[in-house]
């Protein structure tokens, strides 16, 4: 599939590209691939490998600086979420000008922006399919979400091949913060027909194959159904939202440096059994757990599924970061503000956000 890269390129009517990506995904030998492919079919692609993991205004400054100068026409995304949220700022700067604060928020961006094509290599974030580029504040450290409909991808490769260079870590923890999206875009408040088709869809597949990537040995069909599970996730989410288990997970990366998908998976199973309380999402969870493949029917309902994955995962707990019950006000607080909670299906509090992660961490004590 990547081979056919320069002729999407040539469909844009671009001769001028600019990748964007990052050292570790250079060492695995894909861009070269692509390059070469590109060189091939006559396309001068300029390169930007210095995309850093979460992106801050000064690093996607950079890229626009280097962009400038190689004077592009096109933008590829190369790698995982970091190195597509630093082509798409990149292309918010480059062509509209002003700092990255200028876009927080959605559709801010008043000229037209370049023809992007995002490529993954990773199984994870869905970036390929939104239109936002997630940008931390050097100053403040706030995490900006910068979207825009002339943002979104042009076209979206998916190669499964591309993924087999991930460490087993990453994949198993990009793999779990996909299915967490499946699950939070199918039951946020914004959600709709088009979003669901989606959601329910990207559950399906991540649902089947999400244990083989765990256990360390996915097949190429596996790791396909992973990619087109974490796109779909993408689309759900571009049609809608996503809910209190991403609020409660980003306080645990800012402050105790938690891998976010990481830190999704340990809130996922709480936040379920939250918003199992409302109906219409306690129906649309019902639903998704007929999805779960049969051979884990060892589990109770969808929250024992969930915690299981977490186990087989072999996870490490709040505790091992330090986080004990002396921490919960200020998370708690931190969950409150985070724009995701408000789209939750059912309203999670301040309060609500102390009972979640004092039962997070009361579960992890039974456990240990």
């Amino acid at each position: 599939m990547l081979a056919k890269l320069p002729e999407f390129i040539e469909e844009l009517g671009v001769a001028c590209p600019l990748l964007v990506t990052d050292e570790g995904v250079m060492a695995t030998g894909h861009v070269q691939r692509a390059l070469d492919a590109l060189e091939s079919a006559g396309i001068h692609t300029a390169i930007y490998s210095k995309a850093q993991e979460n992106p801050t205004s000064s690093s996607i400054e950079a890229c626009r600086d280097f962009a400038r100068q190689a004077e592009v026409d096109s933008i590829i995304g190369f790698g995982g979420g970091s190195s597509m949220d630093t082509a798409k700022g990149c292309n918010f700067l480059l062509t509209n000008g002003g700092e990255m604060k200028d876009y927080h928020g959605y559709g801010k961006a008043s000229k037209p922006m370049l023809p992007f094509v995002a490529v993954p290599t990773t199984s994870g974030t869905g970036s390929e399919c939104q239109s936002y580029a997630l940008v931390s504040d050097d100053k403040t450290h706030v995490k900006m979400a910068c979207g825009d409909g002339k943002a979104l991808a042009k076209i979206a490769l998916l190669d499964p091949e591309l993924t087999t260079s991930q460490p087993v870590r990453v994949a198993v923890l990009t793999g779990l913060d996909a299915l967490a999206h499946a699950l939070e875009s199918a039951v946020c408040l914004p959600r709709n027909p088009i979003s669901q088709i989606h959601s329910r869809q990207a559950f399906r597949l991540l649902s089947g194959s999400i244990e083989k990537v765990i256990e360390g040995n996915p097949s190429l069909e596996d790791r396909s159904n992973m990619q087109l599970g974490a796109a779909m996730a993408g689309l759900a989410i571009e049609n809608s939202m996503l809910g209190a288990a991403h609020a409660m997970a980003n306080p645990l990366t800012a402050r105790f440096d938690v891998t976010h998908g990481h830190a999704v998976a340990l809130m996922l199973p709480q936040v379920v059994g939250f918003n199992q309380d409302d109906p219409a999402a306690n129906t649309i969870y019902e639903d998704l757990q007929k999805l779960i493949p049969s051979n884990s029917s060892e589990y109770l309902d969808i929250i024992d599924w969930l915690d299981g994955l977490v186990v087989k995962a072999n996870l490490a707990s709040l505790p091992s970061f330090g986080i004990e019950n002396g921490n919960i006000d200020d998370l708690a607080f931190d969950a409150s503000q985070q724009w995701t909670g408000k789209f939750n299906p059912r309203p999670a509090s301040e309060e609500d956000f102390k009972s979640l992660y004092a039962d997070v961490l009361q579960r992890m004590a039974k456990s240990a």
